[in-house]
């Protein structure tokens, strides 16, 4: 549940009923979320998921990476406005939870476009060459300045950017935080509005997306 959910949730209920209906795919895929994880909460919302379809379906990238997989509502999402040939590298350290958004890649009428990765996002985006189109970053906060670092070499004109949680619960108000986590994502927002190569907004959608395209 996001910062803003929690002070309106009649307005939230509100935006999911007048927005597009959830593929059933994803309904199965929320619902086992809620019944077999221990954190459900991490699970893209339904609202951001109809952003990140959208988002792609526009684009028809050809190359996407996502970092932070979780159980995978997010992947099927950004699959939905794939190219014909086009693919999506999703990457996950969580070997214990990986047997869920397998389940749904499978099950996905896009499952030979999705390279689903356990592995270090730092060590990927260090080894890679590919450039992406579209990329997504919803996982480990204290790394968040540091993937940016690394994801910028990986893009191009036109290429989007998008990370997640950048209100942090609206923490980021904070004049001196304590919490790490709350520091690297006040640095991270900070040095996206700093960098002449990007134009960004930040949505306060959910917990705030902070959405980047590469001029």
């Amino acid at each position: 549940m996001s910062f803003f959910e929690e002070k309106n949730p009649e307005m939230d209920r509100y935006l999911e009923t007048h927005a597009s209906s959830e593929p059933g795919i994803l309904k199965k895929l929320r619902r086992e979320t809620y019944q077999k994880t221990t954190q459900p909460h991490m699970i893209s919302g339904y609202q951001q998921g109809r952003l990140l379809t959208i988002i792609s379906q526009m684009m028809q990238p050809e190359n996407i990476l996502e970092i932070g997989t979780f159980t995978g509502y997010a992947t099927l999402c950004l699959t939905a406005g794939l190219a014909k040939n086009g693919r999506i590298t999703t990457l996950d350290v969580n070997e214990d939870l990986a047997y869920l958004p397998k389940k749904y890649f499978e099950e996905s009428e896009h499952s030979s476009q999705i390279d689903f990765k356990i592995q270090d996002a730092k060590e990927f985006l260090k080894q890679t060459d590919q450039f992406f189109d579209l990329i997504f970053i919803d996982a480990d906060k204290e790394n968040y300045a540091e993937y940016f670092r690394l994801i910028k070499p990986r893009t191009k004109s036109g290429s989007v950017i998008m990370f997640d949680n950048v209100l942090w619960y609206g923490k980021v108000l904070e004049e001196n935080p304590k919490q790490k986590s709350t520091q690297i994502i006040k640095e991270l927002n900070d040095l996206i509005a700093k960098d002449d190569d990007f134009e960004n907004l930040i949505l306060p959608l959910r917990d705030g997306v902070n959405f980047l395209r590469r001029k």
